[in-house]
């Protein structure tokens, strides 16, 4: 019989569950969790490292296979086109066989698309190898976000996303000191170890119903098949608003060699190349002030609220500056000082937009990324699989229009019609923040209870 305590107890019971329930987070110690973080950090460099060695070249690679740059511009597009699909793929098995095996099979294949690329004499070989090379690196920023969903607990996960992010980010300001993916090969299978919880892999639970620990069995798993997460409107609103952040960023340096390279006469791949690193700075400040705000949000509310009540979207809300300010404000005025402003000045300004965008990415980024691993736990690979084919696709669309946008209507209007766009994703975030419960009671894809959060 229900008694006016019994709420009381209800919640006791279920902070007790909440506590059971984080003790699967200290199955690493700091030092090792440490340690998985820089090894799945250094992973997702390898799609941006191949971007930061390929897209400095590509006016000369133009010129070498005596073709355009609008032309060698779609082997950006496919890659991206590629990492897509390659996302989808590694996710189901990640699940299944676990997170390590799904790391070490991407490794060889980027080695070889690498070797490809470099062999390449004419432009389909150079898109076909660009696509193996892409789909090496695919599986690094699906699993590795769902790596440290394993073994991060809810108030430390947002710290952790936000080393990762910025990581993955930073990879073309490194592109010039970074190695090849044999060495990530031989970090990952020395010191990487399973992260997946006990017991919830699908290989963990045959192996339980035959009674052989070391059975096994091959299973061929639809890639597709996690793309209907996207019907929850939460999920799907913020992927978008995670690519309306993320587009200013392609889109400044995409076509650098034809913006910046055109306009303040650079011509050395070299320092066409020096121009990523205000990005990558920008990636490094902004990586763990982004995830200290993310966790410090949902610290704040759990000490309001209670851990028995999980307001998930609270969250979103360490993401609203950078969609206000600094990424539709840093395209913005990149469009009009390069426009406007010459030389040594206007090239400095530049950077320094530059630099403003990569602080502001990451501030979006990371609290969205962290937000779909908060409410889809179980299924984080599927979910970040998902969200990040479906961005990459409509990132390969956009990017097609990238260079001749600029030729048609210039940089100036090109670049503030991404401004707009930007901050559209402001707006998007906003709704999720004041009708998300709401919205996830339409539509149930299989949200994270509380106590397993």
């Amino acid at each position: 019989m229900a008694t006016e305590t019994s709420p009381l107890i209800r919640n006791e019971e279920l902070e007790a569950t909440i506590h059971d329930h984080e003790a699967i987070y200290d199955r690493f110690p700091v030092h090792k969790k440490r340690m998985i973080v820089a090894l799945v950090s250094w992973s997702a460099l390898l799609p941006m490292f191949a971007s930061g060695t390929f897209i400095p070249s590509m006016p000369q690679i133009a010129h070498d296979l005596d073709s355009t740059p609008e032309i060698i511009s779609l082997a950006v597009s496919l890659s991206i086109f590629s990492t897509a699909l390659g996302a989808l793929v590694y996710a189901p098995y990640s699940i299944y066989y676990g997170r390590r095996i799904a790391y070490l099979t991407g490794s060889p294949l980027l080695c070889l698309g690498s070797i490809g690329v470099c062999l390449s004499r004419t432009v389909p070989e150079l898109l076909v190898w660009r696509c193996i090379q892409a789909m090496g690196t695919s599986g690094g920023m699906a699993i590795g976000a769902s790596v440290i969903g394993d073994i991060y607990k809810l108030t430390e996960r947002g710290r952790a996303m936000g080393i990762f992010f910025g990581a993955s980010l930073v990879g073309p300001a490194l592109s010039p000191l970074a190695v090849a993916g044999l060495l990530t090969f031989l970090l990952l299978f020395t010191f990487l170890p399973e992260t997946s919880h006990p017991g919830s892999r699908g290989i963990d639970k045959y192996r339980a119903k035959l009674g052989d620990s070391n059975g096994f069995e091959w299973v061929w798993l639809n890639p597709f098949a996690s793309l209907a997460i996207l019907r929850s409107p939460n999920i799907l609103i913020v992927t978008l608003a995670g690519t309306c952040s993320l587009v200013t960023d392609f889109f400044l340096m995409i076509p650098i060699a034809f913006t910046i390279g055109v306009r303040y006469n650079i011509t050395n791949e070299l320092v066409i190349g020096a121009c990523f690193i205000p990005v990558g700075l920008g990636n490094m400040i902004g990586a763990p002030l982004a995830g200290f705000l993310a966790d410090r949000v949902v610290i704040r509310s759990i000490e309001k609220h209670g851990p028995s009540v999980w307001r998930p979207e609270e969250r979103l809300k360490a993401a609203l500056f950078g969609a206000l300010v600094p990424v539709p404000l840093s395209i913005l005025l990149s469009g009009l000082i390069t426009k406007y402003i010459p030389g040594p000045l206007g090239l400095s300004l530049n950077l320094i937009c530059f630099f403003m965008n990569g602080i502001g990415v990451d501030l979006v980024l990371t609290p969205l990324c962290a937000y779909v691993v908060d409410i889809m736990r179980e299924r984080s690979a599927e979910v970040l699989a998902a969200t990040i084919s479906f961005r990459s696709m409509l990132l390969a669309a956009a990017l097609t229009l990238a260079i001749p946008s600029i030729k048609l209507i210039g940089v100036a209007a090109t670049d503030a019609i991404l401004a707009a766009v930007a901050w559209l994703a402001f707006g998007a975030i906003l709704l999720v923040i004041h009708n998300g419960q709401a919205m996830r009671d339409w539509i149930d894809v299989g949200y994270t209870k509380v106590e397993d959060a």
